[in-house]
């Protein structure tokens, strides 16, 4: 029985319950809609927004993507500077002196390239290191996008393969033979993007802004491109640049024999693709690229990758491998071939490597 006997009716201890529960709810209700909140704001929501473009979960890039960046990056800063130099606009001026002396020249193609290119490659693949030959100028941005679009070439030839975008490192030389450029030697002049993963080239870019011929390749992968099936190691034809055939030549007929042809030439791109079967009728045929001075890495990089790729070798004139971290500069100067035997080429050159540092 209870107390002063009242009688607790079950449907009155409903009530009460009932009651008790409703004060609970408001109590506690807009804590628990806010835990709520907060965990469904933890977690990423399905449809929301995707990862940012040239990104993989993980910080990983995806080369073939890369390498299809690049190729539009190469292409799209030719088109400033054909465009410059058909407007006859270069505004021409010396921005220093290289180690030998000579004036290096800096003009508004070697600028608006190295935007277009740069922020390009940036806004595509944001966490990745981007070296330039000219100074990115952080007040001029620009503000240009990729679709994502992969050329049927590339999507052919190149399978996806992922990479830490740590290990990456992109090397651009937005207008390459700027000397020959101011000369009107249009077809000297390239435009260049390389990428080496952990120091090593990997992919290559070479574009002929005037006649719109674009070489690419990818180390394991392909390109569009390939080397000539025929070269004479016995009397080789060699490729200098133009300041430096009196260097080569004496050493290069001393070594070869009085019917070594010395091809002096602009832009180490130019000379690259002088090694390779390219159809292009102002693009002279050589066997082999010597360089005997210091020479920047965003020059080099681009040709190095495809000629691995194609199974061919860059290296300083020792030998020795060239690596795309660090510094932009190679101290070694560089000897370039491809299906010839390269550890006997610099056998047969051991001065070189002595006078590429007077």
């Amino acid at each position: 029985m209870a107390p002063m006997g009242i009688r607790l009716s079950p449907l009155g201890m409903a009530v009460f319950c009932l009651l008790g529960l409703g004060v609970l709810y408001h109590l506690y209700s807009g804590f628990l809609a806010g835990r709520f909140a907060f965990f469904m704001l933890s977690e990423p929501a399905a449809g929301g927004p995707e990862t940012p473009h040239g990104s993989a979960p993980g910080g990983a890039v995806d080369l073939r993507e890369l390498l299809a960046v690049s190729v539009l990056a190469a292409v799209r800063g030719g088109e400033e500077v054909k465009r410059v130099r058909e407007g006859n606009v270069l505004n021409a001026k010396a921005k220093g002196k290289t180690r030998e002396g000579a004036e290096e020249q800096l003009t508004t193609g070697d600028l608006l390239s190295n935007r277009r290119m740069f922020y390009l490659l940036k806004g595509a693949f944001p966490a990745v290191q981007i070296n330039s030959e000219e100074r990115v100028d952080t007040a001029d941005q620009e503000t240009v996008s990729w679709d994502r679009s992969i050329p049927e070439d590339i999507k052919q030839k190149i399978q996806p393969k992922e990479v830490p975008a740590e290990s990456v490192t992109v090397w651009i030389d937005p207008l390459d033979a700027t000397q020959e450029y101011t000369e009107d030697l249009r077809q000297y002049v390239t435009t260049m993007v390389c990428v080496a993963v952990n120091g090593k080239p990997v992919i290559g870019v070479i574009h002929k802004p005037f006649s719109s011929y674009t070489a690419w390749a990818m180390v394991d992968g392909g390109s569009n491109v390939k080397a000539r099936s025929s070269y004479n190691e016995k009397t080789p034809r060699i490729i200098v640049s133009r300041s430096h055939a009196g260097k080569v030549e004496q050493v290069a007929r001393q070594t070869f024999g009085n019917k070594t042809v010395i091809i002096p030439a602009g832009g180490a791109g130019y000379k690259v693709l002088a090694l390779l079967d390219v159809p292009e009728k102002n693009q002279e045929e050589a066997d082999v690229y010597i360089h005997v001075t210091y020479i920047k890495k965003w020059d080099i990089c681009a040709g190095n990758a495809v000629l691995r790729a194609l199974g061919g070798h860059m290296t300083t004139l020792t030998g020795e491998e060239i690596s795309y971290t660090g510094s932009d500069g190679n101290e070694g100067g560089l000897i370039a071939s491809i299906n010839m035997n390269h550890k006997a080429l610099i056998e047969k050159l051991p001065d070189l490597e002595k006078r590429s540092h007077k």
